[in-house]
């Protein structure tokens, strides 16, 4: 993890019972070699706070928020109310909720030009949305623009080798 003064993106959750799903979003960013602020902010509980981040990520260099919640999931559309910066929403599953419908309706429904991009539910939402944190930084970003076409490379490498061993 890096300071919030140097790292491209940042990760928000509303608790610390997320970072166990949400570690494999830093670890796919570390693939790259993008490294990530990681915080805990809460939309209900640190309302002020998850609002003075988002106010100030583009200053100290950030330039994606990936925002993960469960339940009511409002971290990401609070994130989003404060920053022209893009935000990707990571809905999550809680403990005796709904296995994260709640989260994803809560994430994908933003009222006109609040916009959130959402991914899958859980650990593999996670790992999308580093890579379309990726994606979007390598827009101005050659090098990052390489790496994602070696994934990819790899990626349909696999499964032709898994193809293959099935002849």
């Amino acid at each position: 993890m890096a300071s919030e003064n140097s790292a491209p993106v940042a990760i928000v959750m509303g608790s610390d019972s997320d970072l166990s799903v949400m570690q494999g979003c830093v670890e796919q960013l570390r693939e790259f070699g993008v490294e990530a602020t990681v915080r805990i902010l809460s939309a209900h509980r640190t309302p002020q706070a998850a609002a003075e981040f988002a106010q100030s990520a583009e200053t100290r260099g950030i330039k994606v928020i990936v925002a993960a919640a469960g339940m009511a999931a409002h971290l990401a559309g609070a994130m989003a109310a404060w920053t022209t910066l893009p935000v990707i929403g990571v809905p999550l599953a809680a403990e005796g909720g709904p296995a994260g419908l709640d989260a994803l309706l809560s994430t994908v429904q933003m009222p006109p030009g609040v916009p959130v991009a959402t991914v899958a539910i859980g650990r593999a939402g996670a790992k999308n949305a580093a890579i379309l944190a990726v994606q979007i930084l390598a827009l101005t970003d050659a090098a990052l623009r390489e790496k994602l076409h070696q994934f990819k490379n790899k990626q349909e490498q696999a499964i032709r080798e898994k193809d293959a061993a099935l002849s």
